[in-house]
């Protein structure tokens, strides 16, 4: 009995011990409620800004993948400008100043930079000498779309109004001039406009920028450079 009496005082000695052999108290499980929930909304946070992210990442691949496109299509079309079948008929050979001006030398624009192109090259089987309606082309920007002119009066959309809203569309020519007089068998006469002939070296810088329908920041802006290949060649040798 003393070893059974020392035990039970040795126990009730320690009341602490029995408090905590009963659970928690109701502010530990607070603050672990609420521990909790701040971990779970750090987590949500975080993987709603990477869902965020990734969407935003995929607007602007989207986005920039249009764009290069429609300047893809534009650069490759507008390179072949003033192509003509018959080209050679344009060359003065013999000395003969007289020669045939290409019917699509023509093309806009020519000097200031535009939101717009025209433009035609010959597609003719046996080339009649002049361009048909279905030689004419062009590029405009019309409510917020790129258009693309395939014939006189057929204009068809470039890029998809639904997925992207195009906000500039540049055009901008410029043109080298180079001197050919030295390969002229004679001098030209003095204070000629029309002697030495001359060679038109004709580029366009293209610049295209848009937007998401879905995001509107996310912005981007695609530039590309072209080099037509049929320069022009005016005025002729001293006859």
């Amino acid at each position: 009995m003393t070893e059974r009496r020392r035990l039970l005082q040795r126990v009730a000695a320690r009341p602490d011990r029995h408090r905590r052999l009963h659970g928690l108290t109701l502010i530990e499980m607070m603050i672990g409620i609420a521990i909790g929930l701040l971990i779970a909304a750090a987590a949500g946070s975080f993987l709603a800004g990477n869902l965020r992210h990734n969407r935003s990442l995929l607007l602007e691949s989207r986005l920039m993948q249009d764009l290069r496109t429609a300047a893809d299509i534009i650069t490759r079309d507008l390179r072949r400008a003033g192509y003509w079948a018959s080209a050679f008929e344009g060359v003065s050979i013999g000395g003969i100043a007289a020669v045939a001006a290409n019917p699509y030398a023509a093309i806009a624009p020519s000097a200031a930079a535009s939101d717009s192109a025209s433009f035609s090259y010959s597609r003719d089987a046996t080339e009649n000498d002049h361009v048909d309606s279905q030689e004419q082309f062009g590029f405009r920007l019309k409510n917020g779309a790129l258009e693309m002119q395939l014939g006189a009066t057929n204009w068809q959309a470039l890029t998809d109004a639904g997925t992207l809203v195009v906000t500039a569309f540049k055009v901008a020519p410029t043109v080298q001039t180079i001197d050919l007089g030295a390969a002229c068998p004679s001098a030209c006469p003095a204070g000629s406009t029309t002697c030495p002939p001359r060679l038109s070296v004709r580029s366009y810088a293209i610049e295209i920028s848009g937007r998401s329908v879905w995001d509107a920041a996310v912005v981007r802006t695609v530039r590309s450079s072209v080099r037509l290949r049929a320069d022009p060649v005016s005025g002729a040798c001293a006859a």
